[in-house]
């Protein structure tokens, strides 16, 4: 079964999925495409790409895993306003050095990550955001996050980026777990001075 846009991605959360073994595929422009591959427990393929905002599949994917996220605990539990499930897509595809990546099970979107390029004035390089990072609650502890991690990872070292940063709410030991098997630290400069804090003021748009 192949999951298309408008089915319901909850039919598939039952799946069990195996251990995986990796292979690597090469997308066009030399970007890396990984594949999965079930054991004998399983028959399920795992898939780690980008998303292209032009295929409706794929746009439906990234609105739909979004969605999730925010209405998720730790993603604010409310869901997506109509106007961001409307414009989202469109709006990503016009900013400059926005990527989303997909994790799929059995061609099934179950992972998201939204990046964007940012840039170190101290090393007067670019770098990766990654500004939302989310896994199916049936499909997590998988590794599906370390994968679209180490996807973002490459694509940041094959772009010349110095480094990929994230956000971790201090009350997810998971995930914070989860960043600092992966190498990620809470940013500093001096050790004297503590770790930096991301502060936010929400504005009105004119």
């Amino acid at each position: 079964m192949r999951w298309r846009a408008g089915c319901d991605l909850s039919i598939f959360l039952g799946k069990t999925i195996g251990r995986a073994r990796c292979a690597v595929a090469s997308l066009a422009g030399n970007l890396p495409i990984y594949f999965f591959e079930g054991n004998a427990v399983s028959d399920a393929l795992i898939e780690v790409r980008l998303a292209d905002y032009s295929n409706p599949d794929d746009a439906c994917a990234v609105v739909d895993l979004l969605d999730a996220y925010a209405r998720d605990p730790f993603g604010g539990d409310c869901p997506l306003e109509n106007a961001v499930r409307t414009n989202l897509v469109a709006a990503l595809a016009r900013q400059a050095g926005a990527f989303s990546l997909l994790a799929l099970v059995d061609g099934v979107p179950v992972g998201l990550a939204n990046c964007f390029t940012g840039f170190s004035t101290f090393r007067c390089m670019p770098l990766i955001n990654i500004h939302d990072l989310m896994v199916l609650p049936a499909f997590r502890g998988r590794r599906l996050a370390q994968r679209l991690m180490a996807l973002v990872e490459q694509i940041a070292v094959q772009h010349g980026c110095c480094k990929v940063t994230l956000e971790v709410l201090q009350g997810n030991p998971h995930a914070q777990q989860v960043y600092t098997k992966m190498g990620y630290a809470g940013y500093q400069l001096d050790a004297t001075h503590g770790q930096a804090m991301l502060w936010q003021k929400k504005l009105t748009p004119a």
